[in-house]
Parts: structure tokens; sequence; C-alpha cells
């Protein structure tokens, strides 16, 4: 078993605790220490509902968030490569609800009410957000490859105005602050021609406060932009995003047309392609990183219910015993910013801890503080310890589990095959160029390497490193890059370069200057045919030549 279970107490911890995985590990540690805090001081009154099994079994999920025709149902089915039930496309607001994308072995759809009751689906505690939701809410299943790893939530485009947000019924914002909670991956996306973020856009990105590390923003649609249009429009969505998202770091955003449509604009081609495939890689990560995620997002509970607990128990102690209880709550809760700053000096606690003090002075107008629990030190205590010692285990379950069975990355649809074939992101360019041809690829422009060699005076069919050098300088690359092609160039090691070594240098140089990577060691097509093993390749090399 692993280092930190016991064995010598029949193979579980001095606490009686015994876990075969992490998930059941977090899971154990929820009932069993958090939990108890969390009922003790209505912490599922005041933030989030309690979890359940399903949300730490369940896969990961992905949600997609925007305004309307910025072609986010059209981003679901790009990924999975074809129909999924319930989809609609078009110009104008289509998704008028909340689509669960899952697998299934049979395909159909199940309906928000019949969902909330399924203890194997992560959204049971969606039941708080009544009819006017669930009947927006559906849940689409399907046998497709690329959701046996991850689930995709689809939601209701964006509008702008007052009357279109009374009109959905329910409180979108706070569904979305319960998805964000959840989920691995929040994906804002946009259109290249609409960047405006209307009110309702901010509150929805503000309703994902404290899940900034889960952001990425998607830029839809650039290739019906030239490439003068793009730079501008990429500088105004960073500015407008600045003006809502207010973290230090600059949010990742991928450039593309995620679609299976020709380009309208293919000069921006090979930009978009790189960009496709570092989203895909992001997406293709999470599963392998769903135990830490979900391992984090235990940790920031934990952390806001030690909180929420010093700000309860201190109300509790404040309110007098008999008389003048409804003046003392109207003063405390007046007074919370204060209490904020007293509760963060005497327990040592970060400000960043603390919930939003206006939805919290908003939230306490309706309960009676003179009925609320006071301190229970051995229940901060339980979850202080689970902090700083159980936490500590599960990393390297984790860690194990990663050793001895690494997760499958996301496969299938849209990942399937992308970096494999001449189609692939790189086929063919920079230090794979020549792969796939008979000749060597160096010989096309060896015809010029050849002038500046023999122009460095070589000896006995070489130069050595002192007239190699200033030649190689005039590229202006860094001695410590030079010093690298130098190490590949030379294959025989002996401390010079013949032609056809110099060649290669040569190219080297050229595909760095062209933006492309060095490889640590020099693939066997690059290798000159006089330094290769097999007897046949310096004549296959003179008839190129000829």
């Amino acid at each position: 078993m692993f280092s930190w279970v016991k064995q010598e107490q029949g193979g579980r911890n001095k606490d009686g605790e015994m876990y075969q995985t992490v998930t059941e590990g977090l899971q154990s540690l929820y009932l069993k220490k958090l939990l108890p805090l969390e009922e003790t001081y209505l912490f599922h009154d005041f933030h989030s509902p309690a979890l359940e099994a399903a949300d730490f079994q369940s896969k990961p999920m992905v949600l997609l968030v925007g305004q309307y025709s910025t072609g986010k149902t059209t981003f679901i089915r790009y990924l999975l490569e074809q129909d999924f039930p319930g989809m609609r496309i078009g110009p104008e607001p289509t998704t008028d609800g909340f689509i669960a994308v899952m697998y299934g072995e049979n395909e159909g759809i199940v309906p928000g009410n019949a969902l909330v009751v399924d203890p194997n689906k992560p959204f049971r505690k969606l039941n708080a957000f009544g009819n006017s939701f669930l009947n927006r809410f559906i849940c689409s299943q399907m046998p497709n490859q690329v959701l046996q790893s991850i689930s995709i939530i689809d939601t209701p485009g964006i509008l702008s105005g007052e009357k279109q947000r009374i009109s959905r019924g329910y409180d979108f914002t706070e569904v979305l602050r319960w998805f964000g909670e959840r989920v691995d991956r929040i994906i804002l996306l946009f259109d290249a021609h609409k960047l405006d973020i209307s009110d309702e856009f901010s509150e929805a990105i503000r309703a994902f406060k404290g899940q900034d590390d889960k952001i990425r923003v998607v830029l839809n649609k650039a290739d019906q932009v030239d490439t003068q249009q793009l730079m501008r429009v990429y500088g105004a969505l960073m500015w407008s995003l600045g003006k809502v998202i207010n973290t230090p770091e600059v949010v990742r955003v991928y450039l593309g047309s995620f679609w299976g449509k020709p380009l309208q604009n293919s000069e921006n081609r090979r930009l978009f392609e790189a960009e496709s495939q570092d989203l895909f890689k992001d997406i293709q990560s999470l599963p392998r990183n769903a135990a830490l995620r979900k391992l984090n997002d235990l940790i920031k509970r934990a952390r806001l219910a030690k909180v929420h607990a010093y700000i309860i128990s201190h109300l509790k102690k404040e309110m007098p015993s008999l008389f003048g209880r409804e003046k003392k709550k109207e003063e405390l809760i007046m007074r919370l910013p204060e209490i904020y700053t007293h509760l963060q000096r005497e327990h040592h606690i970060s400000p960043g801890d603390f919930p939003s003090v206006t939805k919290m002075q908003d939230m306490l107008q309706h309960y009676d503080f003179s009925k609320f629990p006071s301190m229970k030190i051995k229940l901060i205590e339980s979850v202080d310890k689970m902090l700083a010692t159980k936490i500590a285990g599960l990393m390297t379950m984790i860690r194990d589990e990663e050793s001895k069975a690494p997760p499958v990355l996301v496969s299938g649809g849209a990942f399937e095959g992308s970096q494999d074939g001449p189609f692939g992101h790189g086929y063919g360019e920079g230090i794979c160029a020549g792969s796939d041809t008979e000749d060597w690829i160096v010989s096309r422009e060896k015809h010029r390497y050849d002038e500046i060699f023999y122009m460095l005076m070589p000896v006995n069919g070489k130069i050595t490193g002192v007239n190699a050098k200033k030649e190689m300088m005039n590229s202006r690359l860094p001695n410590t890059v030079l010093g690298k092609i130098w190490k590949l160039a030379d294959c025989d090691k002996d401390g010079m370069l013949d032609d056809e070594e110099f060649a290669l240098a040569q190219h080297l140089m050229k595909v760095k200057l062209e933006g492309y990577e060095l490889p640590s060691e020099l693939p066997d097509h690059l290798v000159p045919p006089s330094h290769r093993k097999n007897p046949d390749a310096e004549a296959l090399y003179n008839n190129s030549e000829d």
C-alpha cells in the first residue's frame, strides 16, 4: 500500500481510514472532516450545496460560455465531429437552455427533472433552482469517444438588456457560479465581430471569481478578418477582458475558426493551426489533472468553510442574550468589513479567503444571529489537521496513481490523429523538412554553402572552429544556440567541419532563424550521407547531386 498508510495498524492509518484511490480519499475526507463543519455553520445556505459521491467520481467537465452566435454549439460539434441530440445551430439565439453533453451507450435526451434525481450524475443539487431552470436543462447522451473522457456543458447565448435577464425565470448567474465551482475548464467564446461584453456577460464572468485558473478564452471565427483587422480585434478583446477579469495575469486567448468549413482568409492558417493544437493539448490534459483539480477545489472549499465558521461564531458571540437583538443585528451587518479585518488579525487569515462583504450582508438579513452556533474548536482543528497532514498523503497517492496507470488522454473526434499524417501541425516544416524524401534536403542549397565553405580556406577538406565561428556569428544567433548547432553538425566529433557538416550547420541556422526549434539529437534524415552507417547512402546522395 502507499507509504503514508501504516501497515502495522492492519493496513489503515491511525484514524482507521484506508483509501484505495485518490477519489475515494477525497470523498472520505470531505464526509468525515469538512462536512460536519459545513453543516454546523450553515455553509450550504450561504455558499455552496453539499458535495455528493457523483461530484468526486464524475468525468472532467468543460463549460462553454458566450454571447449568442459565437459558435458554442458549433464548437462542441467540431470537437465531437458529429451532431448530438438536442443540437440547434443558427445565427439567431438558438440554445435557450443548458445542455450537458455526456457519454451514454444509447443516444437520447434526459430532461432536467429526471436528471437531478439520478445519483450517478453530478447535478442533483441543481434541484434548488426550481422548475424554471430544470425545464431548460437537458442531458444529451451519445456513444462518442471524446465523451468517454470528458463531458461538455453548453449554455444559453448571453443577451444584453434587463428584459432578457428577467425572462429567464431563474438566476442565470448563480447557475453559472454553481457550474464554475464544479467544472475543470471554463471556455469563454467570442466572435471576431462581437467583442462587446454586455452587462449580463460581465456578471457571468464575475460569477467565476475564484476560478480564474480554469478560464480560457477563444476568439472564434478569426478567419473572417484579415491579418491587420485581427490585430485590432485581438487588442480590443484584451482591453475589454481587462475591464472585467481583474487579475494581474493576462488571460490566455486562443485564435482560430473552430468548425469544419473552409477558411475565408487563409493567410493566418499556420497561426490558427498552432492555436488549435495548443487548445487541444489543454483539453486533453484535463483527465490527467482531474484528481489534482478536485483536490485543489476541496482545499479552497475547506478554507472558505473555516472563515465562514469564524464569521458566524463571531456574530453569535456579539449578540445580546435578551434585549436589543434586532438593533444589534443591524449594527453587526453594517460593521461586517470591520469584523473581517478583526478576524484576519485574530486568526492570521488572508483577506483573499473571505467571501464577498456585500453578498454576506445581503444574506445575513434573513437570519436570526442568536440561533447561530458558537465556536466549536474541535471542528476547526479537524479541518486544520486534514489540510496539514491528510492532503499531503493524497498528493503522494496522485503521483503513485499516475506512475502506475497514467490517465488516458482525450481521444476521438477532432482530437483523433491531430498530430499524425502530413496535415499534422509542423509536419514537413523546420527540422522535420525532408524527413519523407529520398534525397538529403541540405543538398538542395549545398552549392551555395560550398562557396562560403571554400572561402574559409579549408585544410585537408575541413575548417576549424575558429574559421567557422566568424561566419556563423553573422547569423546574430546567441552563442548558446550556435554552440548547439555546432554540436549537432560535428557528426564525427573531431572539432572540425567538412563541407557536408558545414552545409548542415548552415541549414540548422536557417531552421532556427525561421522560428523553429532545434532538436536535442540530429534526426536520421539530416545526417550527412558520408557520415551515415548505410553504405548505400552516399550513392543515393551522389545520384541526387547528378
